[in-house]
């Protein structure tokens, strides 16, 4: 375990023990409950019963997830990240609403945003959450934190989101990765205060590069102390030449001198996952990291324009993140998707080797089998419960 920060009590577990009256052990026990029994039904109506669904209806088109760029626009300038949109307009209200509109009526239910930051425009998201969650949508926030502050966080506990997903990759930042942990600790910290009164899940967004080994088991180990998950993703360089992205040589890709430091790390977060600490990603997935920075991943079953797809700014598709440059057409919101599985087939034996979408592979994962389908339903439920995948 990471020492307790001796900055702040907020992280010191370590307090003189006092026994607690009857009656607040109730009230928390009770209250716990309730907000566990809410995510699970949450994620019943929006995951599960889709997924069934779905595989009822297999010949039909029918994604489970889809995401929603609303910006490309962001406040911070990471050199991983090829998204460069400071000078394109963002979503209409109109298209958003009319995208959550199309993705109902082919039988979605789980809308997460993207990115750019979401947050530079604090009032479309919430606007649109209220909008989305009244259509009966499970809705999840990707952010780097930085833009919260109490009120924001509270107009959106109001608004009903289900999750919020802080991007963090380091304790303090360095060159190139500026989303750091204590430049948004008082976030954090009202995030996980809120958490039950709201009914919302917060989990950390980790992305492992060549730099950030150590920050990486640190943030988990905060995480954990925390209650919340972790969700990791292995750091990779764009398939498709972006014009504006001139971070190729110095993007912290993992190299041939960082392999066994980053195989350790692996290591390290497979055994806390077998001891229970809460994450989104399956063990297979964190073992296909190793293979991926040998560039040595076979093709594998991404169901991306099936189970999954993207929803571009101007309301046209494309299968997944990486694709999101393709000229390809793969239909729109308004004369419908254009995903033919063939073509899927084709593409994806080229892509998937050099592409390991956290996204993508757990969608993959748990929609493989019923089992791991309701152990996905258990993940949104509790915390430390069904750890192991």
């Amino acid at each position: 375990m990471v020492a307790a920060s001796k900055e702040s009590k907020f992280f010191d577990d370590r307090r003189k023990w006092k026994p607690l009256s009857h009656h607040f052990y109730n009230k928390t026990h009770n209250k716990t409950k309730n907000y566990q029994f809410s995510n699970f039904v949450r994620a019943y109506r929006s995951w599960f019963v889709p997924y069934l669904k779905t595989r009822i209806h297999s010949h039909e088109f029918r994604p489970l997830l889809s995401f929603l760029y609303t910006d490309l626009n962001c406040n911070l300038n990471c050199h991983y990240c090829y998204c460069r949109g400071k000078k394109i307009p963002g979503m209409t209200m109109q298209v958003a609403k009319d995208a959550v509109k199309w993705l109902q009526s082919v039988g979605c239910r789980v809308l997460a945003y993207m990115g750019g930051e979401p947050l530079v425009r604090k009032d479309f998201i919430i606007e649109l959450t209220r909008y989305a969650v009244k259509n009966g949508f499970f809705v999840y926030l990707p952010t780097n934190g930085i833009l919260m502050d109490k009120a924001f966080i509270d107009d959106l506990g109001k608004a009903g989101i289900s999750v919020i997903n802080l991007a963090v990759d380091a304790i303090d930042g360095y060159k190139g990765i500026p989303k750091y942990f204590n430049r948004i600790k008082p976030q954090f910290q009202y995030l996980v205060q809120q958490e039950k009164k709201y009914g919302y899940i917060t989990f950390f967004n980790i992305n492992i590069t060549k730099n950030n080994v150590t920050d990486a088991k640190k943030l988990t180990e905060i995480a954990h102390r925390h209650g919340i998950g972790t969700d990791y993703h292995i750091n990779e360089p764009p398939q498709i030449e972006y014009q504006d992205f001139d971070h190729e040589q110095d993007g912290s890709w993992i190299t041939e001198a960082e392999y066994y430091e980053v195989d350790d790390l692996l290591d390290w977060i497979i055994q806390k996952n077998l001891e229970g600490y809460t994450m989104v990603n399956s063990i297979k997935h964190l073992r296909a990291m190793k293979l991926f920075i040998r560039h040595q991943l076979p093709a594998w079953p991404c169901m991306a324009g099936m189970y999954s797809m993207i929803i571009r700014i101007d309301g046209s598709f494309a299968p997944c993140f990486e694709l999101y440059g393709s000229n390809e057409d793969w239909g729109n919101i308004y004369d419908g998707h254009k995903f033919d599985p063939e073509k899927l087939s084709r593409q994806k034996q080229k892509c998937s080797p050099h592409c390991l979408s956290t996204c993508n592979f757990q969608v993959s994962h748990y929609s493989s089998s019923l089992v791991y389908s309701i152990q996905w339903l258990a993940k949104h439920a509790y915390s430390n419960f069904l750890g192991i995948s």
